[in-house]
């Protein structure tokens, strides 16, 4: 196991792996202190990742941004996903190699796993970091993401709905807060002022919806 990890192909997930323990030690201190690593790092992430919710619902967002909400950057501190990551990328560097290593006996080389280890690992970092997110107390707060409104019913209240012409309507969340969302039908039927439809699906602009 200690050829395993001081082995040259494996440099780099052990480094992780000892990264890791140093922020996590440097977490703990933290906490024990009073405070946390909330807010430490957050300075350097884009404006809006993991923020996409509430007035943002007709929003265009960026792929950079869809991308960090996808991985959970900014919904969980951005010192514990460090945390997340390093601990998935080491131990995950490790096992694949200690696989290929029993079945050819060899390792491979560190130029090839590395960076293809970093790309098969960012399911596992985003499953623990959306675990971590439930885990972890978050501030009180009646802010929603925009697929929360799908199902729910939105009445038309400015213009007609026709496909690739959507129309304003308004939609009450599970918190009895309104929303203003624009609306196009799903299939081709147009939906008049004051008409109640149902959301069926998130578009770039807006929702698509369908008759109750």
């Amino acid at each position: 196991m200690w050829e395993l990890l001081t082995h040259p192909s494996n440099i780099v997930f052990s480094i992780s792996l000892c990264l890791m323990f140093l922020f996590g030690i440097f977490e703990m201190a933290l906490m024990l202190i009073g405070g946390g690593s909330q807010g430490l790092l957050e300075q350097f992430l884009p404006d809006g990742a993991g923020h996409q919710a509430d007035i943002g619902v007709d929003a265009d967002h960026s792929l950079l941004s869809k991308a960090l909400d996808w991985l959970y950057l900014g919904r969980v501190p951005l010192f514990v996903w460090l945390i997340i990551f390093l601990t998935v990328y080491g131990l995950s560097g490790l096992i694949l190699q200690g696989a290929v290593q029993q079945l050819t006996g060899t390792l491979l080389n560190a130029w090839i796993i590395s960076p293809a280890c970093l790309f098969l690992c960012m399911p596992l970092v985003r499953g623990s970091a959306q675990l971590i997110a439930k885990i972890l107390p978050q501030d009180e707060t009646s802010a929603i993401y925009s697929e929360e409104l799908i199902g729910r019913t939105a009445v038309i209240i400015l213009g007609e709905a026709k496909p690739n012409s959507p129309a304003q309507a308004k939609v009450r969340d599970q918190h009895g807060q309104l929303h203003y969302v624009l609306v196009e039908p799903e299939t081709d039927e147009t939906f008049l002022q004051g008409q109640a439809v149902v959301l069926t699906q998130k578009t770039k602009i807006g929702f698509q919806a369908s008759l109750p």
